[in-house]
């Protein structure tokens, strides 16, 4: 189990889980919310990142790592704003989608589904084994 669990949201119209898997690894930046800033500055190399389709489809598609700890985000013209750099791992055998996290008594408690604009939020080690489980995928 990694040390600490992600969520990242991204809407599938602007970057999907597909263009990640083509690309492989992604400087994770363009995020402007200060709560999200204070996440993405607390993730560490090898912590584990769930892809979330916003907006649209509304569903975790696949799992990624951090594979390099926040820097300066090259994207930010004002303000001290971070990024990191997210290396796909592979996607989940089934999507979880929103309806079915709501409707779980684990997951419902999810910090983005209370703050729904926070764009990277944190996942507890319960939540991301319920999930993961949900999506008949292993981590390995």
């Amino acid at each position: 189990m990694p040390r600490q669990c992600w969520l990242v949201k991204q809407e599938p119209e602007s970057y999907s889980w597909a263009n990640f898997v083509k690309d492989g690894l992604i400087a994770w930046t363009g995020i402007r919310s200060f709560p999200a800033r204070k996440n993405l500055r607390s993730m560490k190399k090898g912590d584990a990142v769930l892809y979330y389709h916003s907006v649209t489809e509304k569903r975790v598609m696949g799992l990624a790592r951090v594979e390099r700890e926040a820097y300066p985000d090259p994207t930010a013209t004002e303000g001290e704003w971070a990024c990191v750099d997210l290396v796909v791992i592979k996607g989940l055998n089934q999507p979880v989608d929103l309806e079915a996290i709501k409707e779980d008594k684990i997951l419902r408690e999810m910090p983005f589904l209370k703050q729904t604009r926070l764009s990277v939020a944190p996942v507890s080690p319960e939540q991301f084994t319920r999930l993961l489980a949900l999506a008949k995928t292993r981590e390995d």
